[in-house]
């Protein structure tokens, strides 16, 4: 039976339907704009007319669609809560995509679907077929999170299960969105380091410029904008394992290509964590952006 998943973002939504749980070859992959300006009824518009396009390309009907979106529908409530598409929120999209389509509907934050696609199909089988715990991360503009055990996302009671992003780190950090004071995120996503450069500097630039920067060695307060993120990062991830312990870290998003982090960034976790070595893998992603739309599939 075919496999179809969605991934919905800010400014595209993504389907794809895969051929079977066993071979997982796409069949067919197409995108639409989201435009989430028009507001929610458009939003479930637009995702039912990406489904017919897959379903006229490929000569198939889905029986059940997985959607992986940046959000979290709370179990509680039945509700969407913490979607940057802020017309999600509030809002039972499950329960309404179900009716728009006629079929069931699983739903699931980006960063889980991300983190199970790399466990399935992505780089966890290359690096350590049985691995039983993976730890999906995604840095970026944001810092998020997956858990899986034994091929499973860990949800959660309160469908927060892996939003490491929002524990406290450091009160330099500032105000985060969520209305707390020096998350995670707010320490070492791309935008709380180009704030950081920019507090230190007075010039206000790209990540991107600023890791050139550091590694030109042309830069002081870019190399103490690296050594922010390495050392933030390290104390951050330390608290992860020593809770769950997991056999591998999937590090995906922009900020996850700097090498530094699979170096220094590393070295700093191992000064943290609860153990006289770290045997943790740490790795980057196989699927790249096809994460969540893979992940979504195999929900």
């Amino acid at each position: 039976m075919a496999l179809w998943g969605i991934d919905l973002g800010g400014t595209k939504i993504e389907g794809i339907v895969l051929e079977s749980k066993e071979h997982l070859t796409p069949l067919a992959r197409l995108r639409v704009a989201t435009e989430a300006h028009l507001g929610y009824q458009h939003i479930l518009s637009r995702v039912k007319l990406l489904v017919e396009m897959l379903t006229e390309k490929t000569g198939l009907r889905p029986t059940s669609l997985g959607v992986a979106l940046p959000g979290t529908l709370d179990p509680i409530t039945g509700l969407m809560k913490n979607a940057n598409t802020t017309a999600l929120n509030g809002m039972p999209f499950d329960r309404d995509l179900e009716l728009a389509l006629g079929i069931s509907v699983k739903l699931s934050n980006d960063a889980n679907c991300f983190a199970i696609a790399e466990t399935l199909m992505g780089v966890v089988p290359d690096l350590l077929p049985d691995a039983q715990v993976v730890f999906g991360i995604i840095m970026g503009t944001g810092v998020g999170g997956g858990v899986v055990v034994r091929g499973q996302v860990i949800g959660g009671r309160q469908g927060i299960g892996g939003e490491w992003g929002h524990n406290h780190l450091d009160d330099s950090g500032g105000k985060c969105y969520c209305g707390r004071t020096g998350c995670v995120e707010t320490v070492f996503s791309g935008p709380g380091l180009e704030r950081y450069y920019k507090e230190l500097s007075g010039v206000a630039l790209p990540l991107k410029e600023i890791v050139g920067r550091a590694e030109a060695g042309e830069d002081a307060y870019a190399e103490r904008t690296m050594q922010r993120l390495t050392q933030s990062f390290g104390r951050a991830v330390a608290t992860v394992i020593n809770i769950i312990d997991p056999d591998v870290v999937v590090i995906g998003g922009g900020v996850g290509n700097i090498d530094r982090i699979y170096t220094e960034g590393v070295d700093q976790v191992r000064t943290h964590v609860f153990n006289h070595r770290l045997d943790t893998i740490f790795t980057k992603p196989k699927l790249g952006d096809s994460a969540g739309v893979y992940g979504a599939a195999l929900l």
